[in-house]
């Protein structure tokens, strides 16, 4: 039993947030030293869901946002793992993307902020789109230039060698068997600027509202009822995508 121990106690871990968040988002009263809420509501959704002129419209904006963001990045570090593939300093110019998170993004934000007000794109969901595409972009490359290594490269070839065209070759061969890494890819930077504050906070000015910030207001507002239930909602996507990203995995051929 007790080499089962650190195990289990890791999974309570994990899976208490998405366990308490709920009970919390639906606690009509939950007092010390209950451990579970006296009665049950629904109020607090219906309070987030018209709070603010209602949460859809951030929710919207998020998604937006992330999924621009992710579509761009992926799409950018897999062309240009492909342009550095075989670049006697692709290994340089990974150890230099690693610079973007020598520190804190909210820092990154403030140097970048400068440059986004003169540009009159401050405070907007451009600017926003712009610094979060800048500070993941690097990862993207990152990942794609250890991605194409010699297979990729050698299915490149056979392609050619067998008479097929560039385009033929990217879009029977190269794309779907990159598809798992790209879903991935994806999948990754979607949380990333599915969860970002300090950018948008930044960058945003307040004007650009995404549902990470506006779970932190009502944190700030100390009503950790509601703050609760638009946790669910900023829980939600991630936990949809871990869990497809990880079926795809699991069943890749």
């Amino acid at each position: 039993m007790r080499k089962y121990a650190v195990p289990i106690f890791i999974v309570a871990v994990l899976i208490l947030p998405f366990l308490y968040l709920p009970a919390l988002s639906a606690a009509g009263e939950w007092k010390h030293p209950s451990l579970l809420p006296v009665s049950w509501t629904s109020g607090h959704w219906k309070r987030l869901f018209a709070a603010h002129g209602g949460i859809m419209p951030v929710v919207t904006v998020s998604f937006l946002l992330s999924g621009i963001v992710a579509l761009l990045t992926t799409a950018a570090g897999f062309l240009l793992g492909r342009l550095l593939a075989g670049d006697p300093g692709r290994r340089q110019i990974q150890a230099v993307g690693y610079l973007a998170y020598a520190f804190s993004p909210v820092i990154y934000a403030y140097c970048l902020q400068f440059f986004f007000l003169k540009a009159g794109i401050g405070g907007t969901f451009p600017g926003v789109l712009i610094v979060q595409f800048l500070l993941f972009f690097p990862f993207s490359v990152i990942y794609f230039i250890s991605y194409w290594g010699r297979n990729m490269m050698a299915l490149e070839e056979l392609c050619f060698t067998l008479g097929a065209s560039r385009r033929a070759a990217w879009m029977q061969a190269l794309l779907p068997v990159s598809a798992p890494a790209l879903r991935t890819a994806f999948f990754q930077i979607f949380v990333f600027s599915w969860f970002d504050f300090g950018l948008t906070q930044v960058i945003g000015q307040g004007r650009v509202s995404t549902l990470s910030l506006t779970v932190w207001q009502y944190m700030a507002e100390g009503d950790p009822y509601i703050a609760a239930a638009g946790s669910c909602l900023l829980l939600l996507p991630p936990a949809i995508l871990m869990l497809m990203n990880e079926k795809n995995i699991r069943f890749r051929p």
